[in-house]
């Protein structure tokens, strides 16, 4: 068997760096919430939206808004944005470390 099959592979790995996200869904929220309510990660949390607070909540544009809503999360897909503000809500990014 040739030397290079012998020897054990090493290489560089990137999932120490990736960001990982707490995602929920615009028909999850728009389900749980009643009409002008702030939505923050730690009412997502006690919705059972999500389950680590720790990580930053994406919210992703699947189904639709129905409600005026006030919804703060670490990242927000461009659909959902648009969904948002068409509704009369305020999507509001939060900084994150």
């Amino acid at each position: 068997m040739p030397l290079f099959r012998q020897i054990p592979k090493r290489g560089f790995s990137n999932v120490k760096f990736t960001k990982r996200f707490a995602v929920v869904n615009l028909a999850e929220i728009d389900a749980k919430f009643q009409a002008d309510a702030h939505v923050t990660p730690e009412a997502l949390r006690e919705a059972g939206l999500i389950r680590n607070q720790k990580q930053p909540v994406k919210i992703l544009g699947g189904g639709s808004l129905t409600k005026k809503l006030k919804i703060d999360a670490a990242c927000f897909s461009e659909s959902a944005m648009e969904k948002i503000k068409a509704a009369g809500g305020d999507p509001r990014v939060l900084q994150t470390a």
